[in-house]
């Protein structure tokens, strides 16, 4: 079953609950909602959604212990919604699993702009007609972040056959210095052994690969995941140059890449990344 157009909220509040399927569901998604951590993880295993909305404040447990639960068995994007902005709680929220953080009260066309553009991220080894069709089927030419709107009046065994990069390509898997990058299946190894990745680190190691050499900025980063191929003038914030800086933090985690002395990726000083060759 394709669960390209399914989404779970996870939400105690019914207001917010009821806001957030009724902008989902304008977005052709099939909706299932949750009040509290258990059944939120309980409706991710059951529905193996592609969204993930999740609330922080949950009666039984909060969202950051969901996020850990749900990142065992799920790659579904999840976005955590709270009244908390405090910086420490956004990136202990992405350092458990999470894609994306919106605070509330947060604006409906904001929402539906963030999960478009987690959907519009290269669905590698799919065919560009599939892309397409997933593309559109989400929401209409979202209005960009800002624009104004009335906020929401709710508050609180594949190393054997890898190729040596060329370049770009989706049909092999590439290896340099003992990863290996599958575009098809979306997996990527270290010396053999299969790395447990979410989305957002897969897609922004390949973004890596596939630039070789070449030195790419935090903020082209964000807009390599939002789906925009090129400087277009939407608004980077500090925030999310900050998310960028986090995945970058796990996926050198989980690579057992020491950034002192990397073996795969090389902060650049003051622009970005780069892989190192």
């Amino acid at each position: 079953m394709d669960n390209s157009r399914i989404a779970v909220i996870v939400e105690d509040d019914q207001d917010i609950r009821e806001l957030i399927s009724v902008i989902l569901c304008q977005a052709g998604f099939d909706v299932y909602t949750a009040s509290n951590g258990a059944d939120g993880v309980e409706a991710v295993r059951k529905h193996n959604p592609a969204i993930v909305t999740l609330d922080l404040g949950l009666p039984d447990m909060d969202g950051f212990e969901v996020a850990r639960r749900v990142r065992l068995f799920s790659d579904a994007y999840i976005i955590m919604l709270t009244g908390r902005a405090d910086e420490m709680d956004t990136l202990l929220g992405l350092e458990t699993g999470a894609d994306d953080y919106l605070t509330k009260p947060f604006r409906p066309r904001e929402l539906r702009a963030r999960i478009s553009a987690m959907l519009r991220r290269p669905r590698l080894g799919a065919s560009t007609s599939s892309v397409d069709a997933e593309t559109t089927g989400a929401a209409t030419a979202p209005a960009a972040p800002g624009q104004p709107e009335a906020a929401a009046t709710v508050s609180t065994g594949s190393t054997a056959a890898a190729v040596e990069s060329t370049g770009p390509s989706i049909d092999a898997p590439r290896a340099i210095n003992g990863l290996v990058l599958n575009d098809g299946d979306r997996t990527a190894e270290v010396d053999g052994t299969e790395l447990e990745l979410t989305r957002t680190e897969f897609d922004l190691l390949h973004a890596l690969v596939d630039s070789g050499k070449q030195v790419r900025s935090k903020s082209d980063l964000v807009r390599w995941l939002r789906g925009e191929e090129y400087d277009v003038g939407t608004y980077i914030s500090e925030a999310d140059e900050r998310t960028i800086e986090v995945h970058m933090t796990n996926l050198r985690r989980k690579m057992g890449d020491n950034p002192r002395d990397p073996r795969w990726i090389k902060t650049v000083r003051g622009v970005g990344y780069r892989l190192v060759h």
